[in-house]
């Protein structure tokens, strides 16, 4: 089953994605996937906020752990609602959720 992610690029555009739950994807390879401008230089470690994100609407995300919060602590345009991609696997629960790519650091 694919749901629907909406990701807002560096320029304002809007991407509307049919994202698989069924391939153990992260949101930081569904954008390698589409071409989106991610890096993931860490590949997927939590470890370069290359993919950080801004939750732009209320979609129940999983809880952000111990690396994930460090990282972020550490990154350039942390807001609020700012997550790394690599560190939200896409499931059924995801249907709907809009991001914004957050600035290149």
């Amino acid at each position: 089953m694919d749901v629907l992610i909406k990701i807002k690029d560096r320029e304002g555009i809007v991407h509307e994605l049919q994202a698989p739950t069924d391939m153990a994807m992260n949101i930081m390879e569904l954008c390698k996937a589409y071409e989106l401008p991610v890096e993931g230089t860490c590949g997927g470690m939590a470890m370069c906020a290359s993919c950080q994100c801004y939750v732009l609407n209320d979609v129940a995300l999983p809880e952000m752990g111990d690396d994930e919060e460090a990282m972020l602590s550490e990154a350039f345009y942390v807001k609020s609602n700012s997550r790394l991609g690599c560190q939200i696997p896409i499931t059924e629960s995801l249907e709907g959720l809009e991001l914004e790519l957050a600035p290149e650091n």
